[in-house]
């Protein structure tokens, strides 16, 4: 009987020994915290303190993936930490252990750790200004200059980055209509970003392009080109994209440089091509010939006063001569201003235009090819063209 209650209990003991030892280890750094709390947050403590080299002011920098062990080292580069093991148990009872935010903190002199710990907890990024600018024509140019170089990716990145990641397949982009992708304007944008996290960034930034109040744009454009009073009577191949708009955007700018307002009106006479294909197959945009040309090797640089016959005869799917309905993508990244211009064409009957012959500016108007060919002998005979 004796023996039976020894085993008895000497069998609760060491069921009690292993709960115990299974609650401390579940719980060891709130049970460090909880008999240490008091001095964790005295500022005063020899015990527990953190304090940086001689006093000075010292930077520290978290990037992203940092765990705990990383933060203690380089808090002990900076200065002398005092409690280590209290203080990765104070982190992991703030989930701060794996959860860290990257960034960057400044540290002067002595602080409980406690107090460093909720310091570091609201460690502040650093930012860039990120500018895209407009009416840039080739995406290398934009990816290196713009993009690699001010936020110190690695060269060739992007273009690395859209052939290995699923971007381009989860997105309505390819490399050709990519320029439509990016809104000219300066952003901050955080220094620790990777390339994934940038193309996050504009993706975001394009959605807010694309508000509400330009998608109902949108559908009246549709509506007034298509002469419906309803956008499902329109067949999505009938419509203007959001894409489309770029790609109108970036030849309109290029046709007009110089005098914005008319911009709307020139985005209606390719409306009016594109809307009747029948008696207008090719949208002849000479902007488009330009760039099928310098992206061909047939002409080094944009600046061509005057396409040609030669021009018009290369083989490439830009050339709108040759090839029918819009160019694959925008011939450049356009402004702002130019997309609410097409998004606010002007619906009217001209199909013709060419630029004035008085130097003001703006373009002359047709509705005939009759009434085209005046226009463009009174033009060259202005520019002393032959």
């Amino acid at each position: 009987m004796i023996k039976n209650k020894i085993s008895l209990l000497f069998t609760s003991f060491l069921v009690l020994l292993s709960l115990s030892f299974f609650i401390y280890n579940l719980y060891k750094s709130e049970i460090l915290v909880i008999i240490n709390l008091n001095e964790l947050k005295d500022s005063k403590s020899e015990k527990f303190y953190y304090e940086t080299s001689e006093n000075k002011r010292v930077k520290i920098l978290l990037p992203n993936n940092s765990d705990i062990d990383y933060i203690i080292k380089q808090l002990k580069s900076k200065g002398n930490l005092k409690g280590e093991k209290y203080f990765k148990a104070l982190a992991e009872t703030k989930n701060y252990s794996s959860d860290i935010y990257s960034g960057s903190i400044h540290l002067r002199g002595r602080y409980s750790l406690n107090t460093l710990l909720n310091t570091l907890m609201i460690a502040q990024r650093e930012t860039y200004s990120l500018y895209i600018p407009e009416n840039i024509r080739i995406l290398d140019t934009l990816f290196y200059k713009y993009i690699e170089v001010p936020l110190g990716f690695k060269s060739g990145s992007i273009n690395e980055y859209l052939e290995k990641s699923d971007f381009l397949n989860k997105s309505k982009f390819d490399l050709n209509t990519l320029p439509a992708f990016f809104i000219p304007n300066t952003y901050e944008v955080y220094a620790d970003l990777t390339v994934d996290d940038f193309f996050n960034k504009m993706q975001n930034e394009y959605d807010i392009f694309w508000n509400q109040d330009r998608l109902n744009k949108l559908d009246s454009l549709n509506l007034l080109f298509n002469d419906c009073s309803s956008i499902t009577e329109i067949p999505e191949s009938n419509r203007i994209s959001q894409i489309d708009v770029s790609i109108l955007a970036s030849i309109v700018e290029a046709e007009q440089d110089k005098r914005p307002d008319e911009r709307s009106m020139i985005s209606g006479l390719y409306l009016n091509r594109l809307f009747n294909a029948q008696s207008f197959p090719y949208l002849q945009a000479d902007p488009t010939v330009i760039f099928a040309n310098f992206i061909s090797g047939n002409i080094k640089d944009f600046d061509v006063k005057q396409v040609l016959n030669i021009h018009l005869k290369v083989e490439n799917k830009y050339n709108t001569y040759k090839y029918k309905g819009l160019p694959p993508g925008p011939i450049r990244i356009p402004s702002i201003q130019a997309v609410d211009a097409v998004l606010e064409s002007v619906k009217h009957d001209f199909y013709f235009m060419c630029a004035g012959s008085n130097g003001d500016g703006y373009h002359n108007f047709a509705r005939t090819n009759r009434e085209h060919n005046i226009n463009k002998k009174k033009y060259k005979k202005y520019q002393n063209f032959k």
